[in-house]
Parts: C-alpha cells; structure tokens; sequence
C-alpha cells in the first residue's frame, strides 16, 4: 500500500512540473497574458500642441514605444507655455506644459490642474541668455529703467526671471515697472534687438546659438546666474482628466519620464538623430536647421520628478510680489509625481 501511494505522489509532482513547464511556456509565446499585465486604457487619444521645429517629450516619448497603444493627436503648435496650460484648462487638449510660476497663477485662480512631470530646465548647456547689442550703454540692472526687453509671452519664465534680476540689483518696484516687457515671437527676437525695436532680447538654444554666430551682441546675464540648474517647468493634466483616466494618466506620464531620462542619459548626437527624423516623417512643413543645436533636456532631475523646492521658489516669489497671499498656495498641492516611472519608492528597473 505504501508503495501505491508513494508512485501517486510521484505522478502528482511530475504532473505539477509539466503543468509548470507548459504555463512558462505559454507566457513565453504571449499565448497568456501574465497577472501583472497593464490594466485597460480608458481611451487611447492623448491631444496635443507642438512646437514648430522641435520635438517634444510627448512626441519623442511616442517614438521610443513609451505610449503604445496610446496614440497622439496634433492638434497645432503653440509658441507659449501660459496658452498651452490654458488649453488644458479649457479641455481642448489633454496635456501642455509651462513654467512653474504660470502653473501656479493658474492654480489660485481655481483652474483644476495638477503639474505631473518636469519637462524643461536650465543648465550649463541650455539656458536662456538676455543680450544687448555690443554698443549698448545698458550695462547694469538699473540700465534697463525705461528700456524695452522682447519675451516670448507675459506672465511666464522669461519674465519672472527678469524681474527677480531687477529686484536681486536693487531696483525698487516703481522701478521695476519702469521696465517695459514686449512680447515679440521667439524667431523675430533677435531681430527686434537688432533694428532697435528692443534694446534687450531674451533667447535660448537654437535662436541664441545663431545670434552669438552672427555676432554684434553681448550677454548682460543668464537665467542661471540667479538660479543655478533648475527645472523650470512641467506638463499638467487636468484633474478631471486623471480622475476619469488614472491608467492612461499612469501610461502617459510614465511614457513621458521614460522619454525625458532617456534625453537625459543617451549621448547628444543620437537625441539628435531621432529628433531630425521625428521632425522629418511628421511632414509639417517646418524648419528643422535648430535641432543640430540641442545639447541637453536641461531637466535637473531623472525622469522630470517634481519637488516641494522647485515649485516653492515661485510661490514665495508670487507672494512677495503681492500676486500670492501667504500661506494661499502650498506647494505640494501643485504636482503630483504619482505616475512618473522614476518617482521615489518606485523600482522602475525591475519592470
């Protein structure tokens, strides 16, 4: 009798083995789908804006496979990060991006959004410079009283930055009124400084490299003299969006992380490469000579994680000038790092 049992036992183990062996075989040949397999999708459309020869995180993210079976829609291109966001806010597309201080404007005024990753940034490499002629007597912060300076829109990085340069030299808020802001398309900024429309121009990447090529202007100071390397901006979501969407939420600001640290990490010629050819299948007519300029995301963080810091360096700036009351705005209830793939606690690499 002992024997009968013993041979049962032996059947029962090795039919446990086959069972095993056939079950990682069926995974290995996608015939099962595994228990830890991505939930559904809520919907698969994200809608966008772009920017005339340039590719963004959302684009490069859908490139390198990070979305799928997300897919983007083009919806047209913006020159601005406060109309991007305000687009979100209106619902007419999915995801946009603007500086930090736009972002938490927009918060105070009750808009229902959330920051979700940090897309842009300054370093050594990227930067935003603020130039006058070579011949300019502008020399100083007070220089600028009564000048004009060309930005790409109001109320946004450019200005900021500005403004937190007159105040660090002294200026007093009288005189910092005295400074006149223009909003002059990027592309045309270096012109507007050149036939003295401007008498300061502020440029960045592509369109600051070609001007210091031409030559006949002169750096009077960087973003990065005031802040170091800093991320200046993220993507938002509606929260409406996230509520109703949490795992394509999940899927794109994973995608959009993943995109971002590999910007971050692969060597400059190769994000090039696949930005030209980006730019090239997409077929929208545009000028792609600024990509051969690119030198680094400018993101200070991996994967564009948000922090308490980065978003409270703004709000203390917005109350000090009055447009925050204390305590109005905190600023971990301005972002969320709930879906970045690189966000703390979370071990991304074993995925």
């Amino acid at each position: 009798m002992k024997a009968i049992i013993r041979i049962l036992r032996a059947r029962r183990a090795a039919a446990r083995r086959a069972a095993r062996l056939l079950l990682a075989g069926a995974f290995a040949l996608g015939l099962i789908a595994p228990a830890f397999a991505e939930p559904p999708l809520e919907k698969t459309e994200i809608r966008y804006q772009g920017w005339a020869g340039q590719v963004t995180f959302t684009e490069l993210a859908e490139d390198l496979g990070y979305l799928a079976p997300l897919k983007l829609k083009w919806i047209g291109n913006t020159i601005s990060g406060p109309q991007d966001i305000q687009t979100v806010v209106t619902g007419d597309i999915d995801v946009g991006g603007a500086f930090y201080g736009a972002i938490i404007k927009l918060i105070a005024a009750k808009a229902p959004i959330k920051a979700v990753v940090g897309y842009y940034g300054s370093d050594a490499n990227t930067y935003y410079g603020y130039y006058v002629k070579d011949d300019s007597p502008i020399k100083t912060a007070r220089d600028l009283i009564g000048k004009k300076v060309a930005v790409n829109t109001l109320g946004a990085h450019l200005e900021f930055v500005l403004r937190e340069y007159l105040a660090r030299n002294g200026l007093s808020a009288v005189e910092v009124k005295q400074v006149t802001l223009v909003a002059v398309p990027p592309v045309t900024a270096e012109q507007a400084l050149r036939q003295g429309q401007v008498e300061v121009s502020a440029l960045s990447g592509v369109l600051r490299d070609k001007a210091l090529e031409r030559g006949g202007i002169r750096s009077l100071f960087n973003d990065t003299d005031l802040f170091g390397q800093f991320t200046g901006g993220a993507y938002v979501l509606r929260e409406k969006f996230i509520k109703d969407n949490p795992n394509m939420a999940r899927k794109l600001v994973e995608g959009i992380s993943r995109a971002i640290q590999w910007a971050q990490t692969a060597p400059p010629d190769e994000v090039r490469a696949r930005f030209n050819r980006i730019i090239a299948e997409r077929k929208r007519n545009e000028d792609a000579s600024s990509i051969k300029y690119w030198k680094s995301t400018g993101v200070a963080s991996n994967g564009g994680v948000i922090s308490d810091a980065e978003l409270q360096v703004w709000v203390d700036w917005l109350v000090r000038d009055g447009l925050l009351k204390p305590g109005q705005i905190k600023a971990s209830d301005t972002y969320t790092n709930e879906f970045n793939y690189f966000r703390p606690g979370k071990t991304a690499e074993a995925r």
